[in-house]
């Protein structure tokens, strides 16, 4: 009765929210709200520094938090067998209904910006306790983590129609960021204070000069990251090009520093208004209006969990192959391949990776290539003694499994499952657990992910210091840190195919978006005949 209650009333909730903004606003409020309350909110008594609470711990954010304390485990199943529930049995993969391409390259965009567990090139220097994430959504993937690397990112121009741009290249025509390497493959002196690229020596000589500079060190990974941050630095300096010419007067720290918060706060709203209400199942569409957080009590300084670092892991989401210009090749032929998309322009590699169906996220689907990958985050998962997946249902308001047939409807994975564990639903890790769980229907997202998702997602986003009640919420310093050339920008931007549109690589007929366009909703209402 209650499932076909809400069935009911949620599309005329939907319908009103969609034709009244003032309820809009009211409504986003009081589901957000919600949301974020499902669990305990910052700040986290507990941290990766210490497996019990100290000062350290409660103030040294090179080290990732926790939403529950360090657990130990009798003992664990080898990690070989742990990493082979993800592999697939039949060999087949599964995809995903709703999900397009451009839906986990955006999750990894993202996450790569702020989920920064301590990775290095040196594995002497990797410590998956620790991180080097700024704890915002800050676009660091293109503007860099510290000012040095901003400062080597800038043109700072001597040219007053300059000020406030980014460095960047002409390619075809088009413009992408500059080249990080020279022809012979040796790194620029103007970009030493750059992270070097994550897995650079894995590739090949020929391809380093493709490479581009960038404030990541993963947004030369895969054609998907990179093209979006393409896109954002093209809006950038479209931005610090309007903003000059109309603050004749302003230097180009000023026209660079208005331009970064207007992109930041519009890259804020593309994760909510696209991304997050891709994920949602609802029909109810959320919107980036900080209004209803401001006074709201888990309104309070970011600071990374472990566990958030550990479940955005979506490895599964990838396809083995795609069709990429009429030819179908291997996803791995995606990493440190600029050309693919340079050779093309961004509009058709939009349109390409947004007629790519994603692969379907979950245990026993995950591409050959990327099981090594599953394996890292495992024992990432238990070098930082994460509690059991029970545990998290719990502090999440779900009720505990009880059997494996509880934690997913199918049965070869639950019978592997056990076989896996057994000691019983209560050892099965967290990593594991909320991977076996099935999607929630209408959304790419198992329940557990989902409702952690949402819950760390809105109450990161919205307390971003851009959006606080005395910038946005304030008339005068609204204007002053953004412009009304920089305000139209923002409220003019939905998804991804806005800024290609206005920055001079139209679409057109093509597609470009996250949800697959023979997408069909489960569960609609069937009027009788």
């Amino acid at each position: 009765m209650l499932a076909w209650i809400i069935a009911v009333v949620e599309p005329v909730v939907a319908w009103l929210a969609n034709h009244w903004p003032a309820f809009a606003r009211l409504l986003n409020g009081v589901v957000i709200d919600g949301i974020v309350k499902q669990t305990r909110t910052r700040p986290h008594p507990w941290s990766t520094r210490t497996d019990y609470i100290s000062w350290a711990a409660l103030t040294d954010k090179t080290y990732s938090a926790r939403h529950l304390p360090a657990a130990t485990f009798e003992s664990f199943p080898s990690l070989e067998r742990a990493t082979a529930l993800f592999a697939r049995p039949t060999g087949e993969q599964v995809l995903c209904p709703k999900s397009t391409m451009l839906f986990p390259a955006f999750a990894q965009y993202l996450t790569d910006g702020f989920i920064r567990t301590k990775v290095s090139n040196d594995d002497a220097l990797t410590d998956r306790r620790r991180n080097t994430s700024n704890h915002e959504i800050d676009l660091c993937a293109l503007y860099g983590r510290t000012e040095f690397q901003t400062l080597a990112l800038r043109l700072r121009s001597p040219n007053s129609a300059e000020r406030g741009r980014l460095k960047s290249q002409r390619i075809q025509g088009e413009e992408y960021p500059p080249a990080l390497y020279d022809d012979n493959g040796v790194l620029l002196d103007e970009f030493a204070a750059l992270d070097p690229p994550l897995g650079i020596s894995k590739v090949p000589a020929e391809l380093r000069p493709t490479l581009f500079a960038v404030g990541g060190d993963r947004a030369n990974a895969t054609v998907g990251v990179s093209m979006i941050n393409t896109l954002l630095l093209r809006e950038h300096n479209r931005l610090a090009g309007l903003i000059a010419a109309a603050n004749t007067d302003w230097d180009d720290d000023r026209v660079f520093e208005v331009a970064r918060n207007v992109m930041i706060v519009l890259f804020i709203k593309l994760v909510v208004e696209e991304y997050i209400n891709h994920i949602s199942p609802s029909r109810i569409c959320l919107l980036a209006d900080p209004s209803g957080c401001w006074r709201k009590p888990w309104n309070k300084p970011n600071w990374i969990t472990a566990e958030f670092s550990l479940l955005y892991r979506w490895h599964s989401l990838v396809p083995d192959r795609l069709n990429w210009n009429g030819v179908e090749t291997s996803t791995g032929n995606l990493r440190f391949a600029n050309p693919l998309f340079t050779s093309v322009g961004l509009a058709q590699a939009f349109a390409w990776m947004s007629a790519q169906p994603a692969a379907r996220l979950g245990m026993g689907n995950t591409a050959d290539f990327l099981q090594s990958v599953e394996a890292d985050a495992i024992a990432q998962a238990r070098t930082n003694q994460v509690a059991p997946y029970n545990a998290y249902r719990r502090t999440l308001g779900m009720p505990a499994v009880k059997t494996f047939g509880d934690i997913t409807q199918d049965q070869d994975i639950a019978k592997r499952l056990e076989e896996t564990y057994p000691g019983g639903v209560d050892t099965v890790e967290f990593y594991i657990g909320m991977f076996a769980e099935a999607v929630v229907d209408n959304s790419p997202l198992p329940p557990l992910i989902l409702r952690m998702v949402a819950v760390d997602a809105f109450s990161q986003a919205m307390t971003n210091p851009l959006l606080s009640e005395h910038i946005w919420g304030d008339d005068t310093n609204r204007r002053a840190a953004f412009t009304d050339l920089g305000l139209e920008a923002i409220a003019s931007t939905r998804t991804m195919r806005d800024l290609l549109v206005r920055n001079g690589a139209d679409p057109g007929a093509s597609f470009v978006g996250m949800t697959r366009q023979d997408w069909v909703r489960k569960g609609r209402i069937q009027r009788a005949a």
